[in-house]
């Protein structure tokens, strides 16, 4: 018996190794001028369904993120072998060409018991191609095996249990390709928003050791280096971080992609980007200029 059982958990672990090594990221569809119809072409996951990624792609988490209708989200990041991210003073880490950031929308069947399963809805990618940064949405099917490019996006109905046991319905909304620029929009070219040292700072665990993500990150050669001093957002719904910080974060993540001097509301002068000091410019006395009477 324990013979078998050394042998099968050899087997398991040369698998494991064999496709570390067989499985890799289809570089070419990321820089193509067309998108891949299906989101598997990409060759992001071993396990697509489960979301389990290759190797080199990395699961990442943010400190404070974008509220969504209540979704929770999975984001995963592939630079280029050789290739890191450039850190970039208050703002995303300057990822280069053949970088993909992948996000996937999905509820859980019930929030009181997690490993009852959960239903994708949507996996967006941000690809760095050679003419830029580009975004496309891929949609779900409700085997829940594939997902399908949405250029003109898609409407889901969906529902799950909350933490209350309560049924809740939500119409979901996949974004066309015209609606990604509306957040990931600055100086009138498309970039992405969340990976930010100052949101990336937090502890995670990886193969049951706790390490902080940036170095994970640095480790790993996604990014370049981790700048000191760094301060990092607050978790907004950490009740233990005094209000104020708690607001800042939740308000520069919603809203400072598009409330900043270079973000498509940057006509209102309201600027809520992280960095943002000046009292009038964060909303304090300040008389609206771009909202008409109202």
């Amino acid at each position: 018996v324990a013979m078998k059982i050394a042998l099968t958990n050899f087997m398991v672990i040369s698998f494991m190794l064999m496709s570390a090594n067989l499985w890799s990221v289809n570089d070419a569809k990321i820089t193509s001028s067309e998108f891949p119809k299906v989101l598997s072409e990409f060759e992001f996951f071993i396990d697509q369904t489960k979301q389990l990624p290759v190797e080199n792609v990395h699961p990442y988490e943010l400190i404070t993120t974008l509220f969504s209708d209540y979704s929770y989200k999975s984001r995963f990041i592939y630079v280029p072998e050789g290739k890191e991210g450039s850190y970039q003073k208050d703002w995303v880490y300057d990822f280069p060409v053949g970088t993909a950031l992948i996000k996937t929308f999905y509820y859980p069947l019930d929030e009181r018991n997690l490993d009852l399963g959960s239903n994708l809805l949507e996996t967006r990618v941000l690809l760095h191609k050679e003419t830029g940064w580009e975004a496309v949405s891929y949609a779900w099917n409700e085997e829940q095996t594939e997902a399908f490019i949405k250029i003109a996006g898609k409407t889901i109905n969906t529902s799950w249990v909350n933490h209350e046991g309560v049924s809740r319905d939500v119409r979901y909304r996949v974004p066309n390709m015209n609606q990604c620029k509306e957040c990931h929009s600055t100086n009138d070219v498309i970039s992405p928003i969340g990976p930010k040292a100052r949101n990336l700072d937090k502890d995670l665990v990886y193969r049951g050791k706790k390490k902080n993500q940036l170095a994970y990150l640095l480790e790993h050669g996604v990014i370049d280096s981790i700048p000191k001093g760094i301060q990092a957002v607050a978790d907004w719904e950490d009740n233990s971080v005094p209000l104020q910080d708690r607001a800042r974060a939740y308000l520069a993540v919603n809203c400072g992609h598009c409330h900043m001097p270079s973000g498509v509301a940057n006509s209102t002068a309201l600027y809520l980007n992280f960095n943002e000091t000046r009292p009038l410019h964060l909303g304090i006395n300040k008389s609206p200029v771009a909202t008409g009477r109202g």
